[in-house]
């Protein structure tokens, strides 16, 4: 069965294992695709109900009919009462595992699409980003949105290749031990890159040795003659380089296969060499983002993208909102690295307010909780607290947060410029823009749930004209 081919009502069906629920006489038009949610759902498109925390899909079946889904996926029978008589449904025994019993199913039939699959505990999103703007400026492809990186997410990717598509570009997490191979069986890559290995969720992992198992699980599927791209500066990688039998490294070590130097960061973006010779730059912050471009290039070489057209794509990169993401509003310079953190990338983004940071500017750290550390986490806070006074990356730090105390605790103690809120809400965010000033660089930093991104939107707002006795 061919990619065209897959896409009738009867082939998805029996894909999933499902049996009809409803059937009208008049079939709608199917086409690639699916999706969880009705807001997002394209017309032809395949329209799972899950239940989430919050909300139950099945509640969704007229919504789904009315934005043109071609089919509904239900394991709720008494849905069926609320479906509009003319929306094909079906039914199987757990929606979410039916969507990746059809990803698993559609997969196989794509054939010749070069399929490319990026995890690391730090700088996935970012570079599955710029693999897409490298391979995108001469193939046509799929690449994950936002960060679909879950079991619903990667499946969704998998589902939204079309006809003609030459790639396909997924990027994956996982919080608990196991949940990368089970992706991997799914999408069954001709390329991994593995970004980084790092402190992130360790609470769910243990130590830093799982972590780097787990990543390293996205090359058990690999498909034969398929390569792995490894991070050449990440030591806990070093043990799989002699694991996998096509191993390609990136990065700033000397004996990475592609080595990354002379890199150099200004407020507009960084600039470096490849091999010591190859110059390509980005307009993005933070040097660290060189190795996250070499990996990209190491990808658009493997599947056909010249040097030229790669560093064409590099230089027009728009990087993901949220990651060392650079606004300017109101006389305030932010660098809005609020997506995630953990303390490797928490010190790389305080790194980089140091080196943008205009000489007799104040630079502004405000750093929020990293969390799922477990027990690792006030020693991880306290890490980065010693950094800062080590290598003098703030003037000022304004803690978000209960773990963020261990952190601000030991920079009170040495005279350093701190302030320290519990938790972020109307109040707090009202005493931070007081305590911000035109002219301040400031580094947004801290885990999602923070919510740091708040604090450049407060500025905003009080900077405006209309905003009595804000910031001029």
């Amino acid at each position: 069965m061919t990619a065209a081919s897959f896409w009738m009502h009867d082939s998805v069906r029996v894909a999933m294992g499902a049996v009809w629920a409803s059937r009208p006489e008049l079939m709608p038009q199917m086409r690639s695709g699916a999706a969880i949610d009705t807001r997002e759902l394209q017309p032809g498109e395949v329209f799972f109900a899950l239940r989430g925390d919050n909300t139950d899909g099945h509640r969704f079946l007229s919504a789904a009919f009315d934005a043109g889904a071609a089919m509904a996926v239900i394991d709720d029978p008494d849905a069926l009462d609320t479906a509009p008589d003319a929306l094909p449904v079906v039914r199987v025994a757990d929606t979410r595992a039916a969507l990746g019993k059809l990803a698993s199913s559609y997969r196989s039939t794509l054939g010749p699409v070069r399929v490319i699959a990026v995890t690391g505990s730090n700088g996935k999103t970012t570079t599955t980003r710029m693999i897409d703007a490298c391979l995108s400026t001469t193939l046509r492809g799929h690449a994950s949105r936002k960060s679909f990186n879950n079991d619903l997410g990667v499946p969704l990717t998998i589902l939204g290749v079309r006809s003609g598509d030459q790639y396909l570009l997924c990027e994956v997490g996982a919080n608990a031990p196991g949940e990368i191979e089970q992706l991997s069986r799914i999408i069954r890559p001709h390329v991994v890159v593995i970004t980084s290995v790092g402190r992130a969720h360790l609470e769910g992992f243990g130590s830093i040795d799982n972590v780097a198992s787990e990543k390293a699980s996205l090359a058990e599927h690999l498909e034969p003659g398929g390569v792995v791209m490894l991070a050449a500066d990440s030591e806990p990688l070093r043990p799989w380089r002699d694991r996998f039998e096509r191993v390609l490294t990136f990065g700033t070590s000397p004996d990475a296969d592609l080595r990354v130097g002379d890199v150099h960061q200004t407020i507009d973006g960084i600039t470096f060499m490849l091999n010591e010779r190859e110059p390509f730059s980005l307009p993005m912050l933070g040097p660290h983002n060189a190795v996250n471009a070499a990996a990209a290039i190491a990808v658009a070489r493997r599947v056909g993208v010249d040097s030229e057209h790669a560093r064409e794509g590099l230089a027009s990169f728009e990087p993901p909102p949220m990651r060392l993401a650079l606004q300017r509003c109101g006389g305030l310079t932010i660098i809005n690295d609020a997506y995630n953190a953990n303390p490797d990338s928490m010190l790389a983004g305080l790194r980089t307010l140091k080196q943008v940071a205009p000489e007799g500017t104040r630079r502004v750290a405000v750093l929020g909780d990293m969390l799922e550390l477990g027990e690792h986490s006030d020693e991880a806070h306290r890490e980065i607290a010693d950094a800062i006074i080590r290598e003098s990356l703030a003037d000022l730090v304004i803690g978000v947060g209960p773990a963020a105390s261990a952190m601000v605790t030991p920079l009170r103690a040495t005279g350093l410029s701190v302030e320290s809120v519990p938790t972020l809400d109307k109040a707090s965010l009202s005493t931070l823009i007081e305590i911000l000033r035109p002219g301040d660089v400031v580094l947004l930093k801290g885990s999602r749930r923070t919510g740091l991104e708040r604090v450049a939107e407060a500025w905003k707002t009080a900077s405006e004209p209309s905003a009595a006795g804000g910031p001029a």
